[in-house]
């Protein structure tokens, strides 16, 4: 994937005064922003993972979910995200609360331009992107779900300090770029991050490739690829190594950590470097929700490597690509989209296209076949991955749109909130 090392800042709106939010956009906007307006909180919090955005500026009161409650998802869910909140004057107490709790600034209404306008530079500063722009350090990850979110805002604590980081997962799951991620969100970026293939490695002059690999890194980090094909003999070695090394360790492993200890595929004192800090990512399996998001990427990534126009997925085909096993996860996936696009005709990639890119379809079950208490999950994925599409969703679910209405009326869930402007 191509990186840009610069970017415009994107500021994410929220207040549901249309004109004020028309007038917030227009001043942002001329100042080269790239704004997002929304007019609630539930709004917002899709476009969060949609937009990636570098900044929100919420108004306090709102209908339904309020400022506040907006802030603590945000922090729950993105901590890192800056957040400045809009405030009438009968509201300040509330705003100088919750800036105790974590939001950036407040600011009052009627909002004056230079204030705001050097309130967000501020913020943006704070977040490093205006005065010294770095790499998007999580760009590689396009995603809604709560389950990386947790994982990413892990990396991201982690990275701002020396510990070793062991990041566990499925193959295909992504285990290579959030280590590069973390290596770029470190203040070790500038240094180099040098991969090392540990399966590849061999008991006689193993060492000595290690020891080349250290010392390139000048001061980096050194990423660890598959470390439970370790040999056995390198084991105390490399432990050594890290001990009196300065370089920031990173490690990957197909195994669960519970596998790999019960498995003793480690010295102890080399688990003892390695395991400071664990993340495990999710299956794509778990996070169906983002294949739209994934599509997309991918896509995005395809028409500017090749200077074409880009391509789109048919709702048919993007219903196939969300309903079958990816069981090679995001890897599996992307190769599946790139050979469609690379090989089909047209501008818009059809369910047939796909099918022939991956071959005989496995589907998930429907809910016949579904567990009980995983119903309720497997409605909001299918309404996330079809954007509040209940035809769409029926269809996924293999049930007529009556009874699928039913369901969604049992389980609370309502349509229109999982919708895009």
């Amino acid at each position: 994937m191509s990186r840009r090392t610069r970017r415009t800042p994107r500021i994410l709106v929220v207040d549901d005064d249309p004109g004020l939010l028309r007038l917030l956009t227009i001043r942002l906007r001329s100042q080269r922003y790239e704004v997002e307006p929304v007019d609630n909180a539930e709004k917002a919090l899709a476009a969060v993972a949609r937009f990636r955005p570098d900044l929100v500026i919420t108004d306090l009161r709102m209908a339904h979910i309020d400022g506040i409650a907006l802030l603590r998802e945000l922090q729950r869910r993105w901590p890192s995200l800056n957040v400045i909140l809009l405030t009438a004057h009968g509201t300040i107490p509330d705003a100088v609360r919750a800036t105790q709790s974590g939001a950036f600034a407040f600011l009052t209404k009627p909002v004056d331009k230079d204030q705001l306008l050097e309130e967000v530079s501020r913020a943006l500063r704070t977040s490093g992107l205006t005065e010294s722009p770095t790499e998007d350090w999580r760009a590689d990850f396009a995603t809604r779900s709560p389950a990386l979110e947790d994982c990413l805002a892990k990396a991201h604590r982690v990275a701002e300090t020396e510990a070793a980081v062991l990041i566990t997962g499925e193959a295909g799951t992504g285990k290579e770029l959030l280590a590069h991620a973390i290596h770029r969100a470190s203040g070790r970026r500038q240094e180099a991050i040098v991969a090392v293939e540990c399966g590849a490695l061999e008991s006689s002059g193993g060492e000595a490739e290690l020891v080349r690999a250290l010392e390139s890194t000048g001061g980096g980090s050194i990423f660890l690829r598959d470390v439970e094909g370790l040999p056995p003999a390198l084991q105390a070695r490399l432990a050594d190594m890290l001990g009196g090394s300065r370089v920031r360790v990173l490690a990957s492993s197909d195994q669960r950590l519970e596998k790999l200890i019960a498995g003793s595929y480690f010295a102890a004192e080399l688990l003892d470097r390695l395991g400071a800090v664990h993340i495990e990512l999710p299956p794509l399996s778990k996070r169906r929700e983002d294949i739209p998001l994934l599509v997309q990427q991918c896509l995005d990534e395809l028409a500017e490597e090749t200077a074409a126009p880009k391509r789109t997925c048919s709702p048919e085909a993007m219903e196939r690509l969300a309903a079958a096993r990816w069981p090679g996860n995001v890897r599996e996936l992307r190769m599946v989209v790139r050979q469609a696009a690379a090989t089909g005709a047209g501008q818009v990639i059809t369910a047939e296209q796909i099918e022939d890119a991956r071959g005989q379809a496995t589907l998930m079950p429907g809910f016949d076949e579904a567990r009980d208490d995983f119903t309720r999950r497997y409605l909001v994925q299918l309404l996330q991955i079809t954007e509040g599409n209940v035809s769409q969703a029926a269809r996924l679910a293999k049930r007529n749109r009556t009874d699928f209405y039913k369901l969604l009326t049992r389980y609370e869930l309502r349509p229109e909130e999982f919708k895009r402007d």
